[in-house]
């Protein structure tokens, strides 16, 4: 059979699996490659392929598994807690301090990387607020929503792990050219917010007939304890930090290169056995996230068997080519750009896993064809797909319980938030085409 149509044919079968039948991804992401494998006359090679595909993706799914456990641990002993009361306090009864304030806390939360975490927290701290001052129901789950997709960048947040997985690279080339684009949708979120406040600061003046207040009393009655241990978890967590972005220093401070798995894999090490003394504790605290890590690292080893087979078999080079030769010439310039805003929409209609695993691969080979960097299109996809496009799209649970807790609809949360999703789309499409990182 020809290798580009087997190819289109297992990414078709394996979409509609996942798209319109209720198969698990699991079970997709191993038995639709191993099935085109045989189809194809490659049993002999599948051990190889599978085996190599596994190799591949491993950093990944440690450091996906580490980073879930270190940062859920850190959310569990109450490491945040006193930036979450602090700007709680600072809103005093004022909707935009309110609005600035919902932006700021699903930032920080976000750190661990789950979605369902950011929206549990930053809805449940804040949702009362909202309801004491009156603020129109859709605008904290829309503002979560913008921060958490900005967020859903960072390499343990699910679609960058899986575009460094698709495509075989690391962090270097695929998240740190993104940061200047990155900082700019966090800003975007900042001046969003403060829209949406004056928005809703206007209208309450307007219907209480005055500009004016009542001060909301905080819903934080004992004082933060900052002990040893906090100030410990703050310095580690610092740390962490700093050695994860060491490129952005290294020839001003020398400091050695450590693989991002390894670091959170040492940080967790030190910091579960101080903050959970004894065996139990520390099972506990393990336990508490098991299913957080179990779902992320399996998918990606799933992946690696996916890509393996789809690269190991010549499958990806061979749609690539014909992609290419059916590309217009017109269009080719383009490519990053055209990527980069289909991608927020594309949430819609695409799991993260179908189009990281089953679309981008086969448009990196394409840009590498006519002479682009196949690089440049997996940073262009995390410009929307299931970052900023990730809380509004009904093919992901999370979106589920942003909506649930703020109690309102899908479709209204949708209406009100995309153009604002997509306003951050464009931005950091902007500022990483002007930095050079599309």
């Amino acid at each position: 059979m020809d290798l580009a149509l087997l190819g289109f044919v297992t990414i078709g079968v394996f979409l509609t699996l996942i798209l319109f039948t209720r198969t698990s991804v699991l079970a997709a992401l191993v038995l639709v490659p191993v099935a085109a494998a045989l189809i194809g006359g490659f049993a002999g090679g599948l051990a190889e392929m599978t085996g190599e595909g596994l190799r591949t993706v491993a950093p990944v799914a440690a450091l996906m598994m580490f980073a879930v456990l270190y940062f859920g641990l850190m959310i569990d002993v109450g490491l945040f807690e006193p930036i979450v009361r602090g700007l709680v306090g600072l809103v005093r009864g004022d909707p935009v301090r309110l609005c600035l304030a919902s932006a700021a806390l699903p930032i920080l939360v976000a750190l661990d990387g789950d979605g369902a975490t950011t929206f549990l927290i930053s809805i449940t701290a804040l949702l009362p607020v909202h309801r004491r001052l009156g603020i129109n129901p859709l605008i904290l789950p829309a503002i979560v929503a913008l921060a958490a997709g900005v967020m859903n960048l960072l390499p343990w947040g699910g679609p960058t792990a899986r575009a460094m997985t698709a495509l075989d690279v690391g962090l270097d080339q695929i998240f740190l050219p993104l940061l200047p684009a990155m900082a700019a949708g966090v800003v975007w979120v900042f001046l969003a917010a403060f829209l949406m406040g004056r928005g809703e600061q206007r209208r309450l003046a307007a219907a209480g007939g005055g500009d004016s207040f009542e001060p909301v009393e905080r819903p934080f009655a004992e004082p933060v304890r900052v002990d040893r241990l906090f100030v410990f978890n703050a310095v580690l967590t610092v740390v962490l930090i700093l050695l994860l972005f060491r490129d952005l220093y290294a020839e001003i401070v020398p400091v050695p290169a450590i693989p991002p798995f390894l670091l959170f894999m040492i940080a967790f090490a030190i910091a579960l056995p101080i903050n959970r003394r004894g065996w139990e504790a520390q099972q506990a605290q393990l336990a508490s996230h098991a299913s957080s890590v179990v779902l992320v690292t399996s998918m990606i080893l799933a992946a690696g068997v996916f890509t393996g087979v789809l690269n190991g078999t010549g499958m990806i080079e061979a749609m690539a080519r014909v992609m290419a030769d059916a590309l217009p010439p017109f269009l080719a310039p383009w490519l990053s750009g055209l990527v980069a805003i289909t991608g927020m929409p594309l949430s819609l209609v695409f799991t993260p896993d179908a189009y990281y695993f089953g679309i981008l691969p086969v448009f990196a080979e394409t840009a590498a064809a006519v002479g682009h960097d196949p690089v440049a299109i997996g940073r262009a996809a995390l410009m929307g797909q299931m970052t900023t496009g990730f809380p509004l799209s009904p093919l992901t649970a999370s979106t589920f319980i942003l909506i649930g807790l703020s109690g309102v609809t899908l479709r209204d949360h949708q209406r009100f938030v995309f153009k604002w999703a997509f306003g951050t789309t464009l931005v950091m499409t902007a500022v990483a085409a002007l930095t050079g990182a599309l």
